[in-house]
């Protein structure tokens, strides 16, 4: 990707939606847009005008840490834009340490992670990485995702997402969904600028979703840790599930997702049944895709 091109939209959709009034300044009279002006933003940030222009058009090479935070505060970024924002300066600055990758056979999940997932017994658990591609997961998560394994998504959340007629029925709220999607390959874009296997996923999304295309082009990021999210599995009806994410150590890149129902509610009895219907299921055979 062009770090550059992509530092420049980012910082100036970032500047476009922070308007005056959240930004602390007093305005007056007919203003052409609703967000900062870059003399306001370098203003905030205490850089020069000339030198806030230069970092916008996406000229970060040799832009020191300190100025970068001052950019961050100035545009009051949360911790994910920000992160972002330093992950596109350490590419402008050729030190981006891409995310090790194994090639030359297809990757296979250690028998200790296995073991890991298959202890995980009342909750859908499974392992993806960056582009959203699901790589190991437990029986119940098997269940879970089935449509994700059958179809379109071919084991990838972000193809299943866009690509798959099912999701919008999957997923009760499908445009938050969608943008929560978009935000975290948007992430992993600045994070990992030479996935080539990523650039070919957001290719392929480009061209055949425009609800995938508008989204990409906001350069909406966020941290994927925590939280809550209703779903409705063609088998047993809604749940409401919280999910705990967390990062491999042993495996850079990749992230262990646990999903939970609150005890004693309608949603853990649903998971139980799918439990039960993953537990009978003969054909829940995986092949692990390439890393």
């Amino acid at each position: 990707m062009d770090s550059k091109r992509e530092a420049r939209e980012f910082l100036m959709s970032r500047r476009a939606n922070l308007t005056p009034e959240r930004a602390g300044l007093t305005v007056s009279g007919h203003r052409r847009v609703a967000g900062l002006r870059r003399s306001e933003v370098a203003m905030l940030a205490d850089v020069s005008v000339e030198y806030y222009a230069k970092i916008e058009r996406g000229a970060l090479t040799g832009v020191s840490d300190a100025v970068l935070d001052s950019v961050a505060r100035a545009l009051q970024l949360d911790d994910a834009e920000r992160e972002h924002l330093f992950d596109l300066a350490r590419s402008a600055n050729g030190v981006v340490q891409p995310v090790r990758r194994r090639r030359g056979r297809a990757w296979a999940p250690r028998e200790s992670l296995t073991r890991a997932l298959n202890a995980i017994v009342h909750g859908p658990a499974f392992v993806r990485n960056g582009r959203m591609d699901v790589l190991a997961v437990n029986p119940l998560g098997r269940a879970f995702y089935d449509e994700v394994f059958d179809g379109p998504g071919r084991q990838n959340l972000a193809r299943y997402c866009f690509l798959d007629q099912r999701a919008k029925e999957f997923y009760p709220d499908w445009e938050a969904a969608s943008d929560v999607t978009v935000s975290i390959l948007r992430t992993e874009a600045g994070r990992d600028p030479r996935d080539r296997e990523l650039h070919d996923l957001i290719g392929e999304l480009s061209t055949r979703s425009d609800a995938f295309r508008t989204r990409w082009g906001a350069h909406n990021v966020r941290r994927h840790g925590s939280g809550t999210k209703d779903f409705h599995h063609h088998v047993v009806g809604g749940l409401t599930l919280t999910y705990e994410g967390m990062e491999l150590t042993a495996e850079p890149g990749l992230s262990f997702l646990i999903y939970t129902a609150e005890p004693g509610s309608a949603s853990e009895e649903r998971l139980r049944l799918l439990a039960s219907v993953a537990a009978t299921d003969s054909t829940a055979a995986f092949t692990w895709p390439d890393l």
